[in-house]
């Protein structure tokens, strides 16, 4: 650990600086730059971890299911079969851990609401 209770993390912390630097350097939109990066992400074979590293900018910049779906069925004639269908599981793999984390942090604000709720009746 470095700076107190930050926690050390240089992989993230050199991705984070890459993908800074290559957003100053393009000109593409936002949205534009998203979607490119999406498709490299089918190219690749990349792992959910990869699209899950990226799904908070692409909701931001106003990606949406049907523009993941539209980048498959562009790369597919490129890319193959396999790869879009590895990618199509991959997407999905990533969109679980983002809504079994939603599910848990909503499950933890009604134990604390209930928790509060009973302190208050004994207290």
């Amino acid at each position: 650990m470095s700076d107190g209770d930050a926690p050390d993390t240089p992989v993230l912390d050199t991705l984070a600086l890459m993908t800074a630097a290559s957003v100053e350097s393009c000109e593409l939109s936002p949205r534009e730059l998203m979607l490119v990066r999406l498709t490299a992400l089918v190219a690749v074979d990349a792992p959910p971890a990869s699209y899950l590293a990226n799904t908070g900018v692409a909701v931001d910049v106003g990606i949406t299911l049907a523009d993941a779906q539209d980048v498959l069925i562009a790369a597919a004639p490129i890319v193959g079969t396999a790869r879009v269908v590895a990618a199509a599981g991959n997407i999905a793999r990533a969109l679980g851990f983002i809504i079994e984390g939603l599910v848990e942090a909503e499950l933890e604000a009604e134990l604390d609401e209930l928790d509060a709720e009973l302190e208050a009746e004994d207290g």
